[in-house]
């Protein structure tokens, strides 16, 4: 306990001051009566991060719309990453190259014109000619058409197995044609098919959607759903107990204790909180002292003293949620414990919306600082700080990263962070050997195999200590007693649906 007081003190030295929800209990009540005496079923989610594109569905933006139900894609991922039917009802791989998907009838967007498979074609089309592109896409090159009014063809330049899957990506959602501007932007605003219709898009304060009642499936059950950006956890987990957020995404292990439990779940997620090393430049641009500070990490610490015992230890990239990983995982040789540092300079990023992330970074700064290494932290809300780390900038970064959000298949991801020519690249990470056993991987079918061949990516990724997975998060969500049926989804899909109801 003494080392967290000590941690909280140094991060409110180096953090800037944020704003909270006011708390009081009148206000609360008030928040609580004023819901009650609604004439209109409304809810009111707490948002974790404020949109970086303007809700665009080809940026991680997509992820939003997905998870409030207004943007829809051709392929639904069920909970056990199974491809099931959404806006296509069937599909066959015709040749080893070919697909044809059938398109649903009788569905409209949300400004009411009918989908057809031109629709389809020209959101798609948008997704591959985006720049950069959707990450699901990275290294992949697809051609498509539309085989009359309800078929669209897809073509593909190496049997992908995936396909179908990766059609399910929220980034590859379908938009009616005035979502695409002459710009380049692409604007969400009554361009959806899902059960709610997104009517306001507030910047980065709050959005609302309202019901569409000419939806294709069963009609919503809520009326209006505003949902606001509150980056601070903490005001977040305040906007719980007092009533003024009915759903709060990600509330931080430190106020659990606070919380009623009946308003809290927890479940374990495909997401890994990593130290991503600059192998390019830098101090870490130097193997043996990537060997030094991944020797330095003290998972364990980390675990019990910032996350409180509510996170798993990692192993490597990939975590409990994917069960399949740890049993046929080699086990990895330990690194000796003397390594040290000469004083080399470096700085860590992060940044404030997870709000156990400073903390992982003060404690990791100590654990360092003992290697041997000088460490300076820079701490920013995600949006402000995403291009710098993009861009290399930093000797490392404490992210928290989803591993299987796009596809239900963590190719993608390791593609996206690890290839030479990948998208999200925070380690400016570049190696022949693991680019071919990503492309090898990215080729088996699903199965055995296919998990195989990922593990065998994994291990290369990890010998050449390009990032060093340090704990697999829990999603805890809160809900307060007016709502009910919401939507608890480890991979961060959805939120709320046609069937989320206030009681």
């Amino acid at each position: 306990m003494r080392l967290k007081t000590k941690l909280a003190c140094a991060i409110a030295f180096t953090l800037p001051l944020v704003g909270c929800f006011d708390s009081s209990d009148k206000q609360a009540e008030e928040a609580v009566s004023n819901a009650n005496a609604s004439e209109v079923s409304e809810i009111r989610l707490a948002m974790m991060q404020p949109p970086r594109t303007g809700l665009s569905p080809l940026s991680d933006d997509a992820f939003k719309l997905s998870r409030w139900s207004t943007a829809e894609t051709l392929v639904n991922l069920s909970p056990d990453s199974e491809a099931q039917p959404m806006l296509a009802t069937s599909w066959e791989q015709v040749e080893p190259l070919v697909w044809h998907f059938t398109i649903r009838e009788g569905v409209t967007f949300h400004n009411g014109e009918k989908l057809t498979a031109k629709d389809v074609v020209n959101s798609l089309q948008a997704a591959i000619n985006a720049a950069p592109k959707p990450r699901i896409l990275d290294g992949i090159d697809l051609e498509v058409r539309a085989l009359g009014d309800y078929q669209v063809e897809v073509k593909t330049t190496f049997a992908d197995p995936l396909l179908p899957s990766r059609l399910s990506s929220p980034q590859l959602a379908i938009l009616a044609p005035s979502a695409y501007q002459e710009d380049g932007r692409v604007v969400p605003i009554s361009a959806g098919t899902g059960p709610f219709e997104l009517l306001e898009i507030n910047g980065t304060t709050s959005a609302k959607l309202e019901r569409y009642d000419n939806y294709w499936g069963e009609k919503a059950k809520i009326e209006s759903v505003i949902a606001e950006y509150v980056p601070d956890g903490f005001a977040r987990a305040a906007a719980l107990k007092t009533g003024t957020a009915d759903v709060v995404e990600a509330v931080p292990v430190a106020q659990i204790a606070t919380i009623d439990p009946e308003l809290l779940t927890e479940v374990a997620m495909p997401r890994t909180n990593t130290l991503y090393l600059n192998s390019d430049s830098g101090v870490f641009s130097d193997i043996e002292l990537r060997k030094v500070a991944a020797a330095a990490i003290d998972r364990e610490q980390i675990v019990n003293v910032v996350y409180e015992g509510h996170a798993d230890i990692a192993e490597g990239l990939l975590g409990p949620a994917l069960a399949w990983a740890a049993p046929i995982r080699p086990e990895r040789p330990e690194l000796a414990d003397d390594l040290k540092a000469n004083g080399e300079s470096i700085v860590i990023g992060t940044f404030t919306d997870r709000a156990e992330l400073p903390e992982v970074a003060a404690l990791l700064k100590q654990q360092l600082e003992a290697a041997g290494f000088a460490v300076e932290l820079d701490i920013r809300e995600y949006a402000q700080i995403e291009n710098d780390a993009l861009a290399g900038k930093f000797d490392a970064f404490i992210l928290s990263r989803a591993t299987v959000l796009d596809s239900g298949d963590p190719v993608a991801y390791m593609v996206s962070d690890f290839s030479c020519s990948g998208s999200f690249n925070l380690g400016q990470f570049c190696s022949e050997d693991v680019d071919q056993a990503l492309k090898h991987a990215d080729l088996q079918p699903l199965g055995k195999q296919r998990n195989q061949a990922i593990i065998d990516a994994e291990q290369a990724i990890l010998n050449d200590y390009a990032a060093v997975p340090m704990l697999h998060e829990r999603v805890i969500q809160g809900e307060t007693g007016r709502v009910s049926n919401v939507v608890r989804d480890p991979s961060e899909r959805r939120l709320i649906n046609q069937f989320t109801e206030v009681k």
